[in-house]
């Protein structure tokens, strides 16, 4: 039997290298991201099906779901910065705040609620990527922070709720990503961790299947 993943963010960074992986382990994928071009040359790369969209859109939840009637693993990875440079929390746009919470908590939620039927039919597996800005203070990392702590514990409540499938929230740490070139310029980003080593501890997550929880994955 093949597993099936559903990814977003997956046309570079974290999401493109566990992509890799589970496409090298035999996996059937379905990659979501809002870069048309960089999505489909990815899912040229590894056989996997491309549904480029924007994971706000209801619309978009509804095609994704629709494309996995089975699935084993749902991958949340899609994900945004906030505003930049990264202002204090007393200067936050507010309107940039709304729109953070749609996309990093709101988002992920629809598409639980979306495959959920898939998921549970497989005893499948959910992943949340967070970050330790969920749980540090970080100045400037705020309002990123804050969204990551409410997914983080929609993630705890839902691996109470659904004991049949496992739900892991995930900090990858600091990587070598276009997000955190953003967040603090190219030569810090750097010198992080490269996404494929992250991905495959997140790989290693999914086959060994440890109990739901917060995993650290440096």
């Amino acid at each position: 039997m093949t597993n099936t993943a559903l990814i977003t963010g997956a046309s570079r960074g974290l999401g493109l290298a566990l992509a890799r992986s589970l496409a090298e382990a035999g996996w059937r994928l379905v990659l979501t991201a809002r870069g048309v071009n960089e999505l489909e040359r990815a899912a040229a790369e590894l056989g996997a099906t491309a549904i480029p969209g924007d994971v706000t859109e209801p619309a978009h939840v509804r095609r994704l779901a629709d494309a996995v009637p089975e699935l084993d693993l749902l991958v949340n990875n899609a994900s945004g910065l906030g505003a930049t440079p990264l202002p204090p929390l007393a200067g936050y746009p507010l309107e940039a705040f709304r729109v953070l919470l749609e996309t990093n908590v709101t988002a992920p939620l629809a598409l639980i609620q979306a495959t959920l039927p898939a998921l549970r039919a497989r005893r499948g597996a959910v992943v949340n990527v967070t970050s330790d800005a969920a749980t540090g203070a970080y100045e400037g990392w705020g309002g990123y922070g804050a969204t990551k702590a409410a997914l983080e514990q929609l993630s705890n409540v839902l691996a109470a709720e659904e004991p049949e499938l496992a739900v892991w929230w995930t900090d990858p740490g600091e990587m070598n990503t276009r997000m955190l070139a953003d967040a603090v310029g190219a030569d810090e980003a750097a010198s992080a961790t490269d996404p494929a080593k992250v991905a495959a501890a997140l790989h290693d997550l999914v086959h060994t299947r440890p109990a739901s929880g917060r995993v650290s994955l440096q």
